[in-house]
């Protein structure tokens, strides 16, 4: 049965972690502490106000929060940082809020996801950082994330991402020292994924693989950590008639939209809503196919979904996502923004929305038109990274298209963001949702060769859900003891 991390397995390496992280100056931050920087010491807040937010320094660990302060250098911390998206490009009355997660360290939230996998097997001695390598597979962020907390921790990173992302991914991984892995195709191929991770784990003992589609610790991070700072931005928000109405998250790795898991908990009318490509629309007719959402890897139901949980499947053409993209970010899309009337400042904050991050706000919108919402209604979705990550594919579209325009601009807008309607969209029933968990068996069962009674657990069990997403309270307190041994070395 599916086992929870929530004891010590070698003391000895433990210890031997402690050591090391004793001469690398290395100490590491609880869940709760993320959850609320008030908690990090004064001494770590002071140390910070002279480290960059992508500096390889392990005092970086105390940024992996929704909280920082939105600067490159020696920022503290504040309010969620999020943005709304005006009704002028929405098109639409309900009020659409993104999470920013550009002042993550690395530009994206993934570290902390990645941290959710690494640290508890450090904590409890399932990792010894002088022995082992933290294979990271991914179709983008995630082994970024992976690779960065990796070096603050003292740990070699292995990322394995597909072929085709894009340049700015592989260079920086080779710039902070991790060994890379290239295997066929688009962010689609995640099966290529898998299988180098077969090859690995046949031939290379000494790599332990923090697979984010089957690790629970990148769930866990996500309602323990990002759902509470989305009720933070809706208490920010709200007037005395709001409701906080939907969440949305591209699927991914399913880690991100385990938030909604947390939000139901408090929102029981919340409407958790899963976006993927309309060109791989594997939740919403067990589709296939390739497409440029990058990020979202997809052809398969992540171990770690809980499926159960989900209320509406929509599918973003990512042709759209494209055009939107040129619409933010190209100067010739920029004044046709200010034509319309919205203010350069918000113009500008635009370029926070990498390409997934546009896909959450398009399934946003169907959303909003789909349940007929009006102005008290909120949805909040997340801006996982920022166009700093997609400079090269802005640059493509210009060779591929040609130069911008006003004429060009006005198509993007109506064509991605008002005319975006309820089709493809599904609003899940009981047994759509089995339907989709069972998808997993084709996955993880065949291929991965899990046990059969741990996917019906997961179905079945009413408690394992909560019962793995409120490990945390153990794992703090093993940080805690980890942080004193560390100490004491």
């Amino acid at each position: 049965m599916i086992k929870t991390i929530d004891h010590v397995v070698s003391g000895d390496v433990v210890k031997k972690a402690a050591k090391r992280f004793k001469e690398k100056g290395i100490i590491l931050p609880t869940f709760a502490q993320m959850r609320n920087p008030d908690l990090i010491p004064d001494d770590i807040k002071e140390k910070l106000k002279t480290v960059g937010l992508w500096d390889l320094n392990p005092l970086n660990l105390f940024r992996i929060t929704w909280k920082n302060e939105p600067t490159e250098t020696g920022g503290g911390f504040g309010k969620v940082n999020y943005i709304e998206i005006p009704k002028e490009i929405t098109g639409v009355k309900a009020r659409i809020f993104m999470m920013v997660g550009k002042y993550f360290p690395t530009g994206a939230h993934k570290v902390g996801a990645a941290y959710g996998c690494l640290a508890p097997r450090i904590i409890t001695g399932q990792f010894d950082p002088e022995y082992h390598k933290a294979v990271w597979p991914s179709t983008g962020n995630y082994c970024r994330g992976g690779a960065f907390d990796s070096w603050l921790m003292g740990c070699t990173a292995v990322a394995i991402l597909p072929e085709e992302m894009s340049r700015e991914r592989f260079d920086w991984l080779r710039e902070i020292g991790a060994e890379v892995y290239a295997t066929p195709g688009c962010e689609s191929n995640v099966k290529e994924i898998y299988d180098k991770c077969w090859e690995i784990r046949r031939t290379k003992p000494d790599h332990i693989i923090l697979n984010q589609f089957d690790e629970f610790g990148n769930p866990v991070w996500h309602y323990n950590v990002t759902g509470p700072a989305i009720e933070e931005i809706f208490n920010y928000v709200k007037t005395g008639k709001s409701r906080l109405s939907a969440f949305i998250s591209n699927t991914g790795s399913a880690g991100t939209i385990a938030a909604g898991d947390y939000l139901r908990t408090n929102f029981p009318a919340l409407k958790v809503v899963a976006s993927e490509a309309l060109q791989c629309p594997t939740l919403l007719s067990n589709g296939f196919g390739g497409h440029r959402i990058e990020g979202i890897g997809d052809k398969h139901v992540p171990w770690v979904h809980n499926v159960k949980n989900t209320n509406v499947v929509t599918a973003i053409d990512d042709e759209d996502c494209m055009r939107a993209m040129r619409l933010f970010n190209e100067p010739e899309g920029k004044k046709f923004l200010q034509r319309l009337g919205l203010d350069a400042a918000v113009i500008n904050k635009l370029n926070y929305l990498g390409i997934s991050s546009i896909a959450n706000l398009i399934s946003a919108i169907k959303t909003a038109k789909y349940y007929e919402m009006d102005e008290n209604d909120v949805i909040i979705s997340i801006a996982t990274d920022s166009m700093d990550m997609y400079e090269s594919r802005l640059n493509e579209q210009n060779v591929e298209k040609g130069a911008y325009n006003e004429m060009q601009a006005a198509r993007d807008f109506e064509k991605s963001m008002l005319a975006a309607s309820v089709d493809y969209l599904k609003e899940l029933t009981f047994a759509d949702q089995k339907a989709i968990h069972n998808l997993k068996y084709f996955t993880w069962i065949e291929q991965q060769e899990k046990p059969l009674e741990e996917l019906n657990q997961l179905w079945n069990d009413h408690d394992i859900w909560t019962t793995l997403f409120n490990q945390v309270a153990k794992w703090d307190e093993l940080i805690e003891e980890f942080n004193q041994e560390v100490k004491n070395a």
